[in-house]
Formats: structure tokens, C-alpha cells, sequence
């Protein structure tokens, strides 16, 4: 897999409006993909996923177009079939299917009526009915037929990762440290061989304050996502674009082909516009 550098759009807060001229201007600074996260309801305005991935294919031509990631236990996998396939349709096969069990917040499961601790098996269930779903073969028959997009597993358990080892082409990791992600990648091949599959290709979501300090970063990943001190401030990418390029770096030498940049702070166009440097400084 050759690398592949992607953005995420702005479908939280006061900018979802913005996700359509979003997606434009990522395709036109060069980015490969593009992304949105999955939620419910987690006490922020939030787009659903598949409405914001539907409104990026339909004014872009060129870049991926990423779940980072869907939480399939939400859905009926019947659902959630019929809208993957419609967005592999709308999209002419550029969909890539990031897929979560998720976190353990309980309202949103329960809206759902999903209970929580059945979330890691309805997932795998939801995966192993997937392909025959989209490809017209299931009960009910759903069509048009659709190609089965390409599979990240999303999470830092031992059960993601053997879930990215049975039925992922990746594992996408978020806001680890790249020490962390070269040692998880052998446990990750040693699930696959388990399976007689294929190693997954490894990738990574990782947070990046564009023109900003690492020090702020590194304090919002402890604060919201509950990481140590040490491990937020290996974590964090912050300052100017050749900074972001060196820290960057890392994680391709750590084996990462799919990035995924998740902006923080400051006005989203700026944002891209940093990133995107930082994109061809890494690049050449």
C-alpha cells in the first residue's frame, strides 16, 4: 500500500456546516482521503457519518473517503449494509470501511437500545455478514450489488486487534504513541497468521495543533481522552509545518501507511492549509 495521508472533516461543533467546502478544499490541497467520525449522540453537535461521507462524494472525484471510525453495533447490520453499499455506489468505490466496537458510554447505547456489553460481538457479527450482504447474496437482497470496501479496524485493545487480524485489511490506531504502534503491529501479525490471513496494513489517527504548542495538545489529550502526561506528550504533533513533518515522520518509521490528521484547535481552513505543507514536506 502506497502511503496514503488523509484529513479529517470538521462534523463536530459550530463548523458542520462547513463539511462540503471542507471536502472540496482537502481534495484540492492534495490529501488522499478524507474523514468523519461516528457517533450517536456524545454531547457535542455531531453530523451522521454516512449523510457527511455522502456530501463529500458528491463534490469530490479523487480522494477516499474514510469512516474514522463507524460504530457497526449501533446498526442493524442490514442498515448498515444497505448505506455502505449506497456509498460505495455514489462514491464509484472509494469508501474505506473504518470500523469500531466503541467506547462504553452508556446513553448513547442505550438511545440505541443496544446493550453496551454486546457491542464487541455484534460488531464481529456485523463484519463476517458484510460482504455477502453487499454483494446482493444476502437475506433480505439488497441492491444494487456493491463492491466491499476495504476494512480498518479501529482500537488499542487486544481485542482490536485481533478483530483488525480476522477480518481487517488494516488496523487504525488513534492518538498512540509510535513506539506503541510498531509493538502492537506484532502482536497484529501474529492474529492474523492465527487466521490465515494476510498482515493488515497499519495506520494511525493522530491528533495535530497546526502553527500551535504541543503543551496545549498534550494537555486537551489528557483532559478529554484521559491519557497519562507522558504518554500525551509523546503523543502530541504541534507547531509549524516542518515540525509537524519531523514528528510525522515517526510514524511512517514506525510503519504507519495510512495517516489520518485530525485537526485541533484554531479556524479549520488555516488548519488544511498548514497540514497540507506539512503533507508535501513529508512527501517530497
Amino acid at each position: 500500500m502506497r502511503l496514503d495521508i488523509g484529513v479529517s472533516l470538521p462534523t463536530t461543533g459550530e463548523d458542520v456546516p462547513d463539511v462540503v467546502e471542507a471536502a472540496r478544499t482537502a481534495e484540492q490541497a492534495g490529501f488522499d482521503s478524507v474523514w468523519v467520525g461516528d457517533h450517536l449522540a456524545d454531547g457535542r453537535p455531531i453530523l451522521e457519518s454516512t449523510v457527511a461521507l455522502a456530501a463529500a462524494a458528491a463534490v469530490t472525484e479523487r480522494v477516499r473517503l474514510g469512516f474514522g471510525v463507524l460504530q457497526l453495533a449501533l446498526r442493524h447490520p442490514a442498515w448498515a449494509a444497505k448505506q455502505i453499499g449506497s456509498l460505495q455506489t455514489l462514491s464509484r468505490g472509494r469508501l474505506v470501511l473504518g470500523v469500531g466496537a466503541g467506547g462504553d458510554t452508556p446513553l448513547e447505547w442505550a438511545a440505541a437500545g443496544v446493550p453496551v456489553a454486546e457491542r464487541g460481538a455484534r460488531t464481529d457479527r456485523a463484519l463476517a455478514a458484510l460482504p455477502e450482504l453487499l454483494a446482493g447474496k444476502g437475506e433480505p437482497q439488497l441492491l444494487p450489488e456493491a463492491g466491499m470496501p476495504p476494512v480498518w479496524i479501529g482500537g488499542g485493545s487486544d481485542a482490536a486487534l485481533r478483530r483488525a487480524g480476522r477480518h481487517g485489511d488494516g488496523w487504525l490506531a488513534a492518538a498512540t504513541p509510535p513506539e506503541e504502534i510498531r509493538g502492537a503491529a506484532g502482536r497484529l501479525g501474529s492474529y492474523a497468521r492465527e487466521y490465515g490471513r494476510e498482515v493488515p496494513q497499519t495506520g494511525c489517527l493522530v491528533i495535530v495543533a497546526a502553527g500551535g504548542r504541543a503543551d496545549d495538545l498534550a494537555g486537551f489529550l489528557t483532559a478529554r481522552l484521559g491519557l497519562t502526561p507522558e504518554r500525551a506528550a509523546a503523543t502530541a504533533v504541534a507547531g509549524e509545518p516542518a515540525e509537524l513533518a519531523g514528528r510525522l515522520a515517526r510514524y511512517l518509521d514506525a510503519g504507519v501507511r495510512q495517516l489520518v490528521l485530525v485537526p485541533f484547535g484554531g479556524d479549520w481552513r488555516t488548519q488544511y492549509d498548514l497540514l497540507a505543507e506539512a503533507r508535501r514536506a513529508l512527501v517530497g
